[in-house]
């Protein structure tokens, strides 16, 4: 690497590396020029001065469109670490106001975490910042590195592994895991035996297509399995599947609880031991000094100490409608 002696910042174009972050996201020049505001002619022009600079073709044709070299995908997070430590330099700490903000953010998190945080979110926000608007997105721990480095999402809330050194996590709470099902379809009461609960055939929810999970795991280390009549990727539809067939799921405690109270289903500690889980928000390090997205993170940790709200309120209103 050359030494910054021997580079003339005077006559280097800051602009070069917000274009190069534009195409490594988007992956064509067309998309963009239209992220970056400019014309393609302009934002292809940018692209051969990238190469220039870097000696390097860092965006190739291939049969699935414009693919990054070794060496672009290397600079990725370089040069996106750069482009936030110079926003934290020009950006001012009071440059959002909630009230007046008409700012969008698109967080990313499984529909369980959705049905138990965005009522009470977007109440919230309704109350005191109305302009602020959120985009939610389907998320897994697989993909969300990826989201987050290509800035398709802003935060994410979920189970999560660890991430890069330009990922940042909070713990927002820790969760166990619970036994739900219909009482009367399955003819047993809490506490559930290990007898009845390999008996009974079980609804897995998986976001990796796998019809395995911790608890086949768990199972699997005292000598046990058990039947896995369905697998779905949506954990709020599995209360309503167990609300009409004799059949139990393991879920984690909060949105079985959620959803036990509103359905009329029991809820049972699980016969075997199983790991807490833990609950975080997830970022990329370059809205770490952003205001708005502090202020965000902030609001969503006192909202996800609260318990939340019963079900039944809603179900019978929609029942008089």
């Amino acid at each position: 690497m050359r030494s910054i002696d021997h580079i003339d910042l005077s006559r280097f174009d800051l602009n070069l590396l917000v274009a190069f972050d534009a195409l490594m996201t988007e992956r064509s020049v067309t998309r963009a020029a239209v992220r970056l505001g400019l014309g393609q002619s302009a934002t292809s022009h940018a692209l051969a001065r990238l190469r220039a600079l870097f000696g390097d073709e860092l965006l190739i044709r291939g049969p699935n469109g414009m693919q990054p070299t070794p060496r672009a995908l290397d600079l990725v997070e370089p040069v996106r670490s750069a482009l936030a430590q110079v926003t934290s330099i020009v950006a001012r700490d009071d440059a959002f106001d909630p009230a007046t903000s008409d700012r969008t953010f698109v967080i990313g998190m499984p529909d369980s975490t959705e049905v138990l945080l965005i009522p009470s979110l977007l109440a919230h926000l309704r109350e005191i910042a109305p302009g602020v608007r959120l985009l939610i997105r389907s998320i897994d721990r697989i993909r969300i590195l990826q989201d987050l480095d290509a800035d398709r999402v802003e935060l994410g809330i979920g189970l999560f592994d660890d991430g890069g050194l330009q990922h940042k996590r909070r713990l927002l709470h820790r969760d166990s895991y619970v036994c739900i099902f219909n009482a009367g379809l399955v003819g047993i009461e809490p506490p559930i035996t290990i007898e009845d609960y390999v008996r009974l055939p079980h609804v897995l929810t998986s976001l990796v297509e796998s019809a395995h999970g911790v608890v086949d795991d768990a199972l699997a280390k005292i000598g046990l399995s058990r039947v896995i009549a369905l697998t779905s990727p949506r954990f709020t539809a599995v209360p309503f599947v167990v609300k009409q067939a004799p059949v139990i799921a393991t879920m984690h405690a909060r949105v079985a609880r959620f959803f036990a109270d509103a359905l009329d289903l029991t809820v049972s500690p699980a016969p075997i031991l199983l790991p807490d889980v833990s609950v975080s928000m997830i970022w990329h390090a370059s809205y770490d000094g952003d205001a708005g997205h502090r202020w965000l993170r902030d609001t969503i940790r006192k909202l996800s100490d609260s318990r939340p709200p019963s079900l039944n309120l809603w179900l019978s209103k929609a029942d008089e409608e």
